[in-house]
């Protein structure tokens, strides 16, 4: 399946653990079928529908491996369903429902270690629950901790810095994707429930919010080692920067976010097109992993060349090595 001699590792591939459902108590998550017999999936008050994950490649491993033959992936890291992040609830149901979901992971991406490999959901709104957790999932073989962008605290918070000095020292990379959801409920703004304006506009504010709050807020400065992952190129991050630039001058502070940007990865998962290419232009392709969102209303039809050219970045984040067959290895 490798292209262009390359092989393929994708970075961004959720996946429905129905294990799990029901762990975070009253918030559940639950798959039902509403009065009209249309799928429906709840989190707090959230629901989505119709949502047809059972029987999907989101909860059939089979499935997910045949579209992956067929887009042309050798290699996947699952990653938590951004649905289920839990951000906004107590700490009891965050973590209960991160251990039972990290537990699921595990024993997935063990019953296909060439093809899977597994990441873990992280309750960050309990710090001391967080490590934990973190360390319970880097012992059952989790390579990665991901988590969603909003659990009340900022990302640069000092309370947060053990967290991040955990990570460097268990050499775990951190994947940060947005919600939809905070666990309790739909996002505030009203504006967003309509035209898929919550999956675009929602998702790219988050990630550009994310990635200004790391750098200015000194995070990659208290903790150099730290490697942190954005998903979908990191929002309108690159489209800004030179803003970013002027605000510091304006403030009489260095204007260098753009040199800053390269202490971070990027998740590729954009359409192709200028957008892309003015991150590449930014960051260099070196700090980009592929991403599919496998599954998801924006999967890509197939891998190409520069998705391929991509998969030597993966294995040096997740601090794997290739081997002369062309899988990789921890």
């Amino acid at each position: 399946m490798a292209v262009d001699g390359h092989e393929v590792i994708d970075l961004h591939a959720h996946i429905v653990l129905e294990d799990a459902f029901g762990h975070a108590g009253r918030y559940g998550p639950t798959l039902t079928d509403d009065d009209s017999g249309r799928p429906t999936f709840r989190v707090g008050s959230y629901e989505m529908k119709p949502m047809p994950y059972r029987g999907s490649l989101f909860m059939n491993v089979e499935k997910r491996l045949a579209v992956m033959d067929d887009i042309g992936i050798d290699r996947q890291m699952l990653s938590p369903n951004p649905l289920t992040f839990f951000g906004g609830v107590e700490s009891e149901a965050a973590t209960g429902f991160a251990r039972v979901t990290n537990e699921a992971m595990a024993a997935t991406v063990a019953a296909d270690p060439d093809r899977l490999i597994g990441s873990a959901q992280i309750p960050l709104q309990d710090v001391a629950a967080a490590q934990r957790e973190l360390d319970r999932a880097a012992a059952a073989g989790l390579v990665a901790a991901y988590i969603g962008t909003d659990y009340g605290i900022a990302l640069d918070d000092v309370r947060l810095d053990p967290f991040y000095r955990q990570l460097v020292e268990l050499d775990l990379p951190l994947f940060i994707h947005p919600a939809t959801n905070d666990g309790r409920s739909p996002a505030a703004d009203q504006r967003l429930h309509r035209f898929g304006l919550d999956l675009i506009v929602g998702y790219t504010y988050e990630e550009t919010l994310t990635v200004a709050t790391l750098v200015l807020g000194g995070v990659f400065d208290r903790h150099p080692d730290l490697d942190v992952c954005i998903s979908h190129g990191g929002g309108a991050i690159a489209y800004l920067v030179e803003r970013f630039d002027s605000m510091a001058r304006f403030r009489r502070q260095p204007a260098d976010f753009g040199d800053q940007l390269r202490h971070l990865w990027f998740d590729a998962h954009m359409e192709p097109g200028p957008a892309r290419q003015l991150l590449v232009d930014l960051v260099g392709a070196e700090r980009m992993v592929y991403g599919t969102n496998l599954g998801g209303w924006d999967t890509p039809a197939a891998a190409d060349a520069f998705d391929a050219s991509l998969s030597a970045n993966a294995r040096r984040l997740l601090r794997q090595t290739a081997t002369e067959e062309g899988r990789t290895s921890p």
